[in-house]
């Protein structure tokens, strides 16, 4: 499929790759245009499961409730991709390009792909993507969206404040939107940009993954070994560096043995390696801690007692998310977006601190109805803020403001306030 532009039911696409750009939308849209959906172009580095694009599938699953189908291209082919497959299944077969980092023709091909699906508006997601995502938007004459997706609040120096700076500016000027995931998110921009005119906060969102039944968690528990008494905390955090296994393990190692736990690292990344030869060297480790590679992440969350999420930094990581559908209560760190999701009424926030993160996941494990109560608290949260239905509808309300839909909010309606207390 690489290099070979995907197809989506719906508008015939363009057939002449040399057609003119189409002409703006106009200011006074006509009755057909309030009524017919919208073709959004995302545009991402790759479709790589534990990248940007995850989400994306839930999106197009979502997306025509809300008014608009998805077209997703990728700057560099992933290869296998749960993600792949799961936009193929929403009618939305991706394209991936292969576009080296600094090829010159990237601005053409994506031109080339866009044109031919006939997108209303472009949206964005990552450094590469933004730059030819909003040159490829200009020669269409359709806007384009961003969103942030990483911040970097603290620079290396005067000059990578400038540069950080600069680029803001920039996108104010190209983005018709931007959109943050978090009020963390609006904070940094405003600091760099001097306002939040053109941003709103938008959570990203996720398809519902259900909560678990007793069948599930009573098979995990028989493939660990453990008693139906024992709690059962997973991580399903990507194994890589500040994601803070070596952290976690820290914490583990510091619980009393008598303790009725059973941690469970899900998930691949370059430090697997090392944190099971970590957990095979310790003994008290090695027999509380399990590895599970092959199971699906969320098969996990949902027999799981607690989720655990000690990650240094975060913005709005998509597991904590589904872990919250999934109606289990998490320990996390208090970092980044993750007090967003995060909050008493759903789970235990730590310092990002081995014995307090060991002391928090020890007052869950012994307390079972704080537990419940805390579980069903990240449910109600989950289907209340970061729902697909929810996320697409707010979505949609900038995409139909961007591109001129009559009816829609106007552009002043959808920024975020200005955060209370900042100069």
């Amino acid at each position: 499929m690489a290099g070979e532009p995907g197809r989506v039911t719906g508008r015939p696409p363009t057939t002449d790759p040399h057609a003119p750009p189409r002409e703006a939308t106009s200011p006074c849209p006509t009755s057909e245009s309030t009524s017919r959906i919208l073709t959004i172009g995302h545009l991402v580095e790759s479709l790589d499961d534990g990248g940007v694009a995850a989400a994306l599938g839930d999106l197009a699953v979502a997306g025509p409730d809300a008014g608009f189908r998805v077209v997703v291209v990728a700057l560099a082919p992933s290869g296998h991709s749960d993600v792949a497959e799961l936009l193929s299944r929403a009618g939305a077969p991706p394209v991936e390009l292969n576009v080296a980092p600094w090829d010159p023709r990237a601005v053409l091909k994506v031109l080339a792909a866009f044109r031919e699906h006939g997108v209303d508006l472009v949206h964005t997601h990552g450094a590469r993507p933004d730059v030819v995502g909003s040159a490829a938007a200009a020669r269409l004459r359709v806007p384009a969206v961003s969103t942030l997706h990483h911040i970097h609040e603290h620079p290396a120096d005067r000059g990578d404040q400038l540069r950080r700076t600069a680029k803001t500016l920039a996108r104010k000027r190209f983005m018709t939107r931007t959109i943050a995931t978090s009020a963390l998110q609006r904070d940094w921009y405003r600091r760099a940009a001097g306002s939040t005119e053109g941003l709103s906060v938008i959570p990203d969102g996720a398809a519902d993954p259900g909560e678990g039944t007793a069948e599930e968690r009573e098979r995990l528990r028989r493939g660990l070994g453990v008693a139906d008494h024992e709690v059962v905390a997973v991580s399903v955090a990507p194994m890589r560096r500040g994601q803070g296994q070596d952290m976690l393990l820290d914490a583990v190692a510091g619980i009393a043995p008598d303790e009725p736990l059973t941690v469970v690292l899900g998930g691949d990344g370059p430090l697997r390696p090392w944190l099971e030869s970590r957990v095979a060297a310790d003994e008290a480790l090695s027999g509380r801690v399990a590895f599970r590679r092959s199971t699906d992440p969320v098969a996990l969350l949902r027999a799981a007692d607690v989720q655990l999420h000690t990650t240094r930094h975060d913005t709005m990581p998509r597991m904590l998310l589904l872990g919250h559908g999934t109606g289990t209560p998490a320990v996390a760190t208090r970092v980044g977006g993750i007090p967003e999701i995060v909050t008493r009424e759903t789970g235990l926030l730590a310092p990002v601190d081995a014995t307090r993160i060991a002391d928090e996941l020890v007052r869950l494990t012994r307390d079972a109805d704080l537990r419940a109560r805390l579980g069903a608290g990240a449910r109600r949260r989950f289907l209340d803020r970061f729902a697909a239905a929810p996320w697409a509808a707010r979505l949609g309300d900038v995409y139909r403001s961007a591109v001129g839909v009559a009816g829609a909010p106007a552009a002043a309606e959808l920024d975020t306030p200005e955060p209370v207390g900042r100069g």
